[in-house]
């Protein structure tokens, strides 16, 4: 039995529970980031600004990293490179146990956990659900993997300020490194082909060249790169500043926990609609909506005094709107371009996304530094949201061009 043959004889609800697991297992760390940067700075002394450059890599290095991976796993099967990742995930989050120079921690905090979260992060269990699954489940399958997504950034919240409390943050770095091990074994699920090669029948492939020189060459495809940017910049921006942000407006450090957890939480709920509706409605539309409304609930929450209660009401509402985007935009991509190389041109999409984060979590701790508050950062956040809701509208939802690589034309 084939590889391919293999994943596509087990059940769908089979494929999207493993990849669900693996989506919730490898972000709720990634998530729960923003609660190690008070304990960590204050052992070391370090300010704000080296903690927020090094989890600012670590967007980047996820952003480079995944079309890489993307096309690895376009070529030699997805279930290899989440294996990959997931390992490299656990090394990475052992190693920030022993980082005590700046250098080192953006080594192992920034490089090794970016790599490793473009091998094994939900974008790739997106595309082995693009790969494995019908057309008509797909929609719903990207929601239910964004979804479980959100839902380890709810456990994983709590869990950390619980066990960072109790037992210090170093070893709830090596229980995450655990539970990451575990993943591995669900991998088999979302085993996909192993593109052919030299066989006298097989259709000439594009180059790499090609199929990238095709994609940018489409409008709709370069207006979904650039408004997936602000996704990337108020992701990382919030999940890292915003429990030191409320700290500073005075309140517990538990209340940052379910600040975020209730992001996740009603993530789940905003993922498996905006799931839903990729099905119903114009996914322009969609997407516009959600940068729309993010701008919007940002603007309230600034405007009134923080207080648990609208600290919360915040997460509830942006949680609504948090991974929603990823249905969309992913299901975009595979319009587009169709599947066989839909990890890779994802992955680029992603790449903006994770350039935003970068920026987002960067500037954010510089700002602080400077300037003893991230006012700037929320009005850029604000103003993002807009340009984005903006850029998405005009997006053509059918498929580009067919494109013919050199070799056929020969």
């Amino acid at each position: 039995m084939t590889e391919q043959s293999a994943s596509r004889a087990l059940p769908p609800a089979v494929i999207i529970a493993c990849g669900c697991i693996i989506s919730m297992l490898t972000f709720g760390p990634r998530a729960s980031m923003g609660f190690f940067q008070i304990p960590i700075i204050t052992e070391y002394g370090w300010g704000r600004d080296t903690f927020g450059f090094a989890i600012a890599i670590q967007n980047l290095m996820w952003g480079i990293g995944q079309p890489f991976a993307g096309a690895v796993a376009d070529r030699f099967g997805i279930s290899r490179v989440l294996i990959a990742g997931l390992l490299l995930h656990a090394t990475g989050l052992a190693l920030m146990t022993v980082s005590s120079a700046p250098a080192v921690f953006t080594v192992t905090s920034g490089v090794l956990f970016g790599l490793a979260l473009s091998g094994c992060s939900f974008n790739m269990v997106l595309a082995a659900f693009t790969k494995l699954l019908p057309p008509e489940r797909r929609g719903i399958a990207f929601g239910f993997g964004t979804a479980f997504g959100s839902f380890g950034q709810f456990l994983f919240s709590p869990l950390s300020v619980g066990l960072i409390q109790n037992v210090g943050w170093r070893n709830t770095l090596l229980v995450f490194a655990m539970l990451l091990l575990l993943a591995i074994p669900l991998t088999l699920a979302l085993r996909t082909p192993i593109a052919a090669t030299g066989t006298a029948n097989a259709e000439p492939r594009a180059t790499l060249k090609e199929t990238l020189s095709h994609a940018f060459a489409y409008r709709s495809y370069i207006l979904l790169v650039l408004g997936f940017f602000t996704c990337g910049f108020h992701l990382a921006f919030i999940t890292v500043h915003l429990p030191a942000y409320l700290r500073d407006a005075g309140l517990e450090p538990s209340t940052g926990g379910w600040v975020v957890a209730s992001i996740g939480l009603f993530n789940i709920i905003g993922s498996l609609l905006a799931g839903y509706l990729v099905n119903l409605v114009p996914r322009r539309y969609v997407l516009a909506a959600i940068y729309a409304l993010r701008s919007v609930a940002i603007i309230i929450f600034i405007s009134l005094p923080v207080t648990p209660a609208s600290a919360i009401a915040f997460g509830a509402f942006i949680g609504l709107l948090w991974l929603s985007t990823v249905p969309a935009t992913s299901s975009l991509v595979a319009t587009m371009f169709g599947v066989s190389n839909m990890a890779m041109l994802y992955g680029f999409v992603f790449f903006s996304h994770q350039v935003g984060g970068f920026l987002g979590v960067w500037i954010g701790g510089i700002l602080y530094e400077t300037q003893g508050n991230y006012d700037l950062l929320w009005y850029a956040s604000i103003a993002l949201g807009f340009a984005s809701a903006a850029v998405n509208l005009p997006i053509v939802e059918k498929a580009a061009p067919p494109l013919r690589p050199a070799a056929a034309r020969a």
